[in-house]
C-alpha cells in the first residue's frame, strides 16, 4: 500500500470510529475530515520540499507547528485552528493505540485561545415583529408554520438542527414539552410557553394537514410537505428580517442567543439556563452572563448623571 493510501485509509478508519464510538455531531465529524485531509496533504508537501519520508510514524510535533502556523498565515480563524488541532489530536492518540506511530506526537501542544465575542441579541420590538401577525407575502399556511416556528426557536431556544429533526410525535401535548435530539444524539426535554404553544396547536390543526406529504412525519414542513432544512429556515428568516427591515446580521442561532439572555435577565439561574440549552459545560453557558453585564452597563452608562 502506497504511504499516500496508507494515511488516507487511518485517517479513514479513525473518522469511522467517531461515528460509531463518539458524541461527536455529524457536523463535526464532517469538519475533523476536511480538517484531516489538510493536515496530510500539508505534511506530504513538506515531506517532499524536505525530502524525508512521508510516514505516518515521521509526523512529530514539529509538523503540527508548522501547520498551525500555515493556518494562521492563511487567515484562519482561531476556532478554526483550534478544531483543526483537536482532530489532529485525537487523531494521534487513535494512531498511537494502533500501533501506527511511536509517541503521541501532538500532547503538549496547546490550541489559541478561542475569541468570544458577546452573542448578538434580538430586542424585544423585534422579536414581537418577527413573531407578530404581519408577515411577508406568502400563503396563509405557510406564514402559521413560519410564526410556530420562530415561536419555538425562541421559546425553547432550540438549535436550527434540532427544530428541523423534530418529528410531530417528538411533541407532548398533554404535558407541554418537545422532546428534543441535540448535540452527540443525546435527548433533553425542553418546556413549551404559552405562545408557543398555541402556535403550535394552530399550525398543526390548520396549516400542517394542508402541506404535508404522505408518510412525513417531520413536525416542521416545506410547501412540498418534505422536512424542511436549516438552509430553508435561514431563508425564510432571511425574508422576514428584510421585511421587517431589521439592521442586524440574524440568523435561526440568534433566537437562541436571545433566549438564553433573556431568561437571564430576568432570573434565571445558570444551571437551568445550561439545562435547557442542552451544553455540557456550565462555562459555554456563562458566555450569556456577559450579554446581561454588557446591557446593564449600558442602562447605567445612559440613566446615571454621573456615569
Amino acid at each position: 500500500m502506497k504511504l499516500e493510501e496508507k494515511s488516507m485509509f487511518a485517517a479513514a478508519d479513525y473518522l469511522r470510529h467517531l461515528e460509531t464510538q463518539s458524541n461527536l455531531s455529524p457536523a463535526t465529524i464532517r469538519a475533523y475530515r476536511a480538517d484531516l485531509e489538510r493536515f496530510l496533504e500539508f505534511f506530504k508537501n513538506q515531506c517532499e520540499i524536505l525530502e524525508k519520508p512521508w510516514e505516518l510514524d515521521s509526523l512529530d510535533k514539529y509538523a503540527v507547528r508548522d501547520y498551525l502556523a500555515f493556518l494562521t498565515v492563511e487567515g484562519y480563524a482561531r476556532s478554526s485552528i483550534a478544531r483543526n488541532l483537536a482532530a489532529i489530536k485525537g487523531f494521534a492518540r487513535y494512531l498511537c493505540q494502533r500501533g501506527l506511530c511511536r509517541a503521541d506526537f501532538s500532547s503538549r501542544l496547546q490550541a489559541p485561545k478561542k475569541g468570544q465575542p458577546i452573542p448578538q441579541t434580538l430586542s424585544m420590538a423585534e422579536i414581537h415583529k418577527l413573531l407578530g401577525d404581519d408577515a411577508p407575502g406568502s400563503s396563509a399556511a405557510l406564514q402559521m408554520r413560519n410564526r410556530a416556528i420562530f415561536e419555538v426557536l425562541y421559546g425553547c431556544g432550540l438549535r436550527v438542527g434540532e427544530l428541523v429533526g423534530l418529528n410531530l410525535g417528538d411533541w407532548d401535548r398533554a404535558n407541554e414539552y418537545l422532546l428534543v435530539l441535540g448535540k452527540g444524539r443525546k435527548e433533553r426535554i425542553v418546556p413549551l410557553g404559552e405562545y408557543a404553544v398555541n402556535r403550535l396547536e394552530l399550525y398543526c390543526e390548520k396549516s400542517r394537514p394542508k402541506l404535508l406529504a404522505a408518510g412525513e412525519k417531520a413536525l416542521f414542513v416545506n410547501a412540498r410537505g418534505r422536512r424542511l432544512t436549516a438552509r430553508g429556515i435561514q431563508y425564510i428568516l432571511e425574508q422576514y428580517v428584510l421585511y421587517f427591515q431589521i439592521q442586524k446580521n440574524i440568523s435561526p442561532h440568534t433566537f437562541r442567543h436571545t433566549f438564553a439572555t433573556h431568561l437571564l435577565d430576568n432570573g434565571a439561574d445558570l444551571r437551568s439556563v445550561q439545562e435547557l440549552l442542552g451544553h455540557e459545560s456550565l462555562a459555554t453557558t456563562q458566555i450569556y452572563t456577559k450579554v446581561s453585564q454588557s446591557r446593564l452597563k449600558s442602562v447605567y452608562n445612559k440613566a446615571h448623571p454621573r456615569a
